[in-house]
């Protein structure tokens, strides 16, 4: 299956990401660009006041679950910042539900999967035929699609994230039962029984295509697939139980009509192998300086990152020197989407944050 975008001729490409007028969906098809484009993980979360005083009424599922509320929440992240491009207000674990794995979060704890997956029968036992249950999520960028859908005062239109977990990252969380720091009933479970990883695979790369199916026929413009927890795997290991399936989601998802940005934290080693699953856009933590990441993927890749985003605590003179060192290592080449290497942390000067935004629009013209 051909993501007809990126491999099309130039010009192709060019028509039909100019008709959408986005200079975030340009560069993640390494086309030129006027200047680098930004936005942020987590843009949308605890830092943010506006976000605060809607979690003081709502828990974080009820957002996600609520269309309006989970479009309102993406709506006032992305206007505050002036970034380039909104990604849904949605949690990686949502498709646990429909799969028949329930889950919720403790305050203090994360996500918590009460009665984790351990044995063949329980994921011969997983659902994939009830990924409509998660149209709520298709439902809310609908709302964000339709409020973005002209063109700003500078003549782009805001980018449009869905997204959904990689299958490596989310079989962990089922397996483990919630966050862990050495995944060893994930590693005994992909060591011992090839048969049941592999189905374990199958079914979660079901279920996600039909996820980001939804989403893109709602209106995203791209995909950004998270590997939150792959640095835990050696290269041999990424290669032999997760690189296939997780080119294959990327595939399909790509055959869908969209570029795929695939993100994963701590893989600096691991940079070479991602890169063979085909990705629009691999992204750069902070671990690894931008240009030697990007030689890692290759010129005929894009990059997002990298910034740390602790550097957002750093005085301004610090930061913005952080920021140059960055659009530096770029060089103005096309296909960098500028981001941090994680998360917005929780208190975060928001003024810091509008603060790059606003130096990675003056500085990195291309």
């Amino acid at each position: 299956m051909k993501n007809f975008l990126s491999e099309a001729s130039p010009e192709f490409a060019a028509a039909g990401t100019e008709a959408r007028g986005s200079r975030f969906v340009r560069a993640c098809l390494r086309l030129p660009v006027d200047r680098t484009p930004i936005w942020l993980l987590r843009q949308a979360g605890r830092y943010m006041p506006e976000y605060m005083a809607v979690r003081k009424h709502h828990s974080l599922l009820d957002i996600c679950r609520t269309p309006e509320i989970a479009a309102e929440v993406t709506i006032t992240a992305a206007e505050r910042l002036g970034v380039d491009a909104a990604i849904i207000f949605a949690d990686l674990l949502l498709p646990f539900t429909p799969m028949g794995l329930d889950f919720e979060f403790l305050a203090g704890e994360g996500p918590v999967v009460h009665s984790p997956i351990r044995t063949a029968e329980q994921i011969h036992a997983l659902r994939t035929d009830r990924v409509d249950e998660l149209s709520y999520v298709g439902r809310a960028i609908e709302k964000v699609a339709a409020h973005f859908s002209g063109p700003r005062a500078d003549g782009d239109q805001l980018g449009i994230i869905g997204f959904c977990g990689a299958p490596f990252t989310l079989a962990s969380y089922m397996i483990e039962g919630g966050s862990s720091r050495n995944y060893i009933e994930t590693k005994k479970l992909m060591y011992s029984d090839n048969a049941a990883w592999s189905l374990l695979m199958e079914k979660l790369v079901t279920v996600l295509v039909g996820f980001a199916q939804q989403q893109v026929e709602a209106g995203a413009d791209v995909i950004q697939i998270f590997d939150s927890w792959v640095g835990a795997l050696s290269v041999t290991d990424y290669r032999q139980y997760c690189l296939a399936p997780t080119t294959e989601l990327i595939k399909r998802v790509q055959a869908l009509g969209v570029p795929v940005i695939y993100f994963g934290v701590d893989t600096a080693s691991l940079l070479p192998a991602m890169r063979e699953t085909g990705a629009d856009v691999v992204g750069l933590d902070w671990r690894v300086p931008l240009d030697v990441g990007w030689k890692a993927v290759g010129e005929g890749c894009g990059v997002q990152g990298n910034l740390d985003p602790i550097a957002l605590f750093a005085p301004h003179d610090v930061l913005e020197a952080r920021v140059r060192e960055i659009l530096a290592a770029a060089g103005g080449r096309p296909g960098h989407i500028f981001n941090l290497g994680h998360g917005i942390v929780p208190g975060t000067p928001v003024e810091s944050v509008i603060k790059v935004v606003e130096w990675v629009k003056e500085y990195g013209t291309q």
